[in-house]
């Protein structure tokens, strides 16, 4: 990066002793730092996106989801596979037919400020 991009920093070293004794006592400890970091990476990927996006309308099946999405049902359920072991879906049975849906309403919580943050930006 230049110089011009660099984020600003200060001029001269000080340390505010309150600020960073309150930051510090707020701080969440460094396992569930880890498991936010790896639940966003779950959001890094378009193809999990489009399929927490069709959930977040709709209880869909894995043949629906391929159809809405122009892609293989073995894709689609690899990608289902990985949202559910991030507990962002979960699924019930109806026969042979698996339906998949939203975990809870924090996951559309999250997409739909994702949306409202980039539709400001």
């Amino acid at each position: 990066m230049n110089k011009t991009q660099d984020a600003p920093m200060c001029e001269h070293k000080c340390i505010h002793p309150d600020f960073v004794s309150e930051v510090k006592h707020h701080m969440a400890d460094e396992s569930k730092l880890f498991e936010l970091a790896e639940l966003y990476k779950v959001f890094g990927d378009s193809t999990r996106i489009k399929i927490l996006y069709c959930l977040f309308e709709e209880e869909m099946c894995v043949c629906d989801i391929a159809e809405v999405l122009s892609m293989t049902t073995s894709a689609i359920s690899h990608q289902l596979r990985l949202l559910k072991q991030a507990k962002l879906v979960r699924f019930r049975r109806d026969g042979k037919t698996v339906y998949y849906s939203l975990d809870d309403d924090h996951v559309r919580t999250i997409i739909g400020i994702g949306m409202e943050h980039i539709a400001h930006s």
